[in-house]
C-alpha cells in the first residue's frame, strides 16, 4: 500500500529574524495546508533547508511535524545524508517519533558508486521498519540512481517502496517503471513534470509549488487518477509560467520569497542562500498574479 496518493508538499521550514526555526509559523502552514487538501507533508527536504540544520533541529523539525499533523495525513521526513551512519540515526530517530515515512536523497558531494548507494540504502532501511521513498536529484546532489539500481533495491530490499524523481530525464523514468514492474510507487519531483510522470504510472508529486498552491496541485493529479487526463493536462500547461517562476532561482528562494509576498511570513533563509533578487522578484510576482495567487 501506498503511502499516499496525491500531492505532498515539499514544506518550507519558517525562520524567524534570527534564523531559529519558527515553530509557531509551522504549526500555522501545516495547518494550511491539511485544510487546502494536501495528501503528505515532506519535512526536513530540499526545500525545507536541511541542508543547514543541525542533527538536533533536524530531528526536532520532523519530531513537531508528527506532533502537530497527527495522523491526519501521512508525514515523510528527509532524513538522507551523505554521512551513511548519520541517515540511519536520524531515520531511527523518526521512526521513534512516529514518522510514516521516510525520504532518502542520493548521497551528494562525496556521492557514490552503483554498488555504494546499494549499500547505503540497504544499510538505511534495514535499521528501520517504516517505509522508504529514494528521492533521485542528481542536478542536487552529482549523484544518480540508475533504473537498474533502483530495481535492484525494490526487489531486495522490502520497505524500500517509493521513487521521487527528479533528475527530468522521462526515458529513464520509463526505463525504472520497466524494470519495477509495477513493484514502486512513482512520484514526480518536478512541478513541472507531473503528469507525464502519471502517464507512465506515477500515482503522485512531492511539490514545491504546493507551498503556494496546495488545492491547485492535489486536483490536478485527482483528475489525472480519476481520468479526467485532458482536465489534469491543461492544469499542468497553465501551471508552467508558475513553475518556471518557482525555480528562477535555486529553490527554495523563489518559494519562501512567494509565500512572504503572500503575507504567510515564512522569514529568511540561512547562508549560503540568499534573498531573492529584484529582477525575479517582478518575474515571480507576476507569475502569481497571472496563476491567481497575489
Amino acid at each position: 500500500m501506498a503511502i499516499f496518493k496525491g500531492a505532498g508538499v515539499a514544506i518550507v521550514t519558517p525562520m524567524k529574524e534570527d534564523l531559529t526555526i519558527n515553530y509557531d509559523k509551522l504549526h500555522e502552514i501545516l495547518e494550511e495546508q491539511i485544510a487546502e487538501g494536501t495528501d503528505a507533508i515532506i519535512i526536513c527536504g530540499t526545500t525545507g533547508e536541511s541542508a543547514t540544520m543541525t542533527e538536533a533541529e533536524h530531528s526536532e523539525a520532523i519530531r513537531f511535524t508528527i506532533e502537530r499533523v497527527n495522523h491526519r495525513i501521512p508525514v515523510i521526513a528527509g532524513t538522507g545524508s551523505n554521512c551513511t551512519r548519520t541517515a540511519i540515526e536520524l531515520s531511527k530517530k523518526a521512526e521513534k517519533d512516529g514518522a510514516d515515512g521516510l525520504l532518502l536523497v542520493t548521497p551528494y558531494y562525496n556521492k557514490a558508486t552503483q554498488n555504494g548507494l546499494i549499500a547505503h540504502y540497504t544499510q538505511i532501511c534495514n535499521a528501520v521498519k517504516i517505509p522508504a521513498i529514494l528521492y533521485n536529484v542528481p542536478s542536487r546532489t552529482g549523484c544518480s540512481i540508475q533504473p537498474q539500481t533502483l530495481a535492484h533495491l525494490v526487489k531486495n530490499v522490502d520497505n524500500i517502496v517509493g521513487v521521487k524523481e527528479a533528475s527530468g530525464n522521462i526515458g529513464a523514468v520509463a526505463q525504472i517503471m520497466h524494470l519495477c514492474d509495477g513493484h514502486i510507487d512513482l512520484y514526480s519531483g518536478n512541478d513541472d513534470q507531473v503528469v507525464p510522470l502519471l502517464s507512465l504510472g506515477g500515482i503522485g508529486v512531492i511539490s514545491v509549488l504546493s507551498n503556494v498552491a496546495p488545492r491547485y496541485v492535489h486536483d490536478m493529479v485527482f483528475k489525472y487518477l480519476n481520468g479526467d487526463i485532458e482536465g489534469s493536462r491543461k492544469m499542468q500547461l497553465d501551471a508552467l509560467p508558475m513553475c518556471d517562476a518557482l525555480f528562477c532561482e535555486v529553490n527554495p528562494i523563489p518559494v519562501k520569497a512567494a509565500m512572504n509576498m503572500m503575507g504567510k511570513e515564512v522569514g529568511p533563509l540561512r547562508a549560503p542562500l540568499t534573498e531573492i533578487e529584484p529582477a525575479h522578484t517582478k518575474l515571480l510576482e507576476k507569475a502569481m498574479k497571472d496563476f491567481g495567487i497575489l
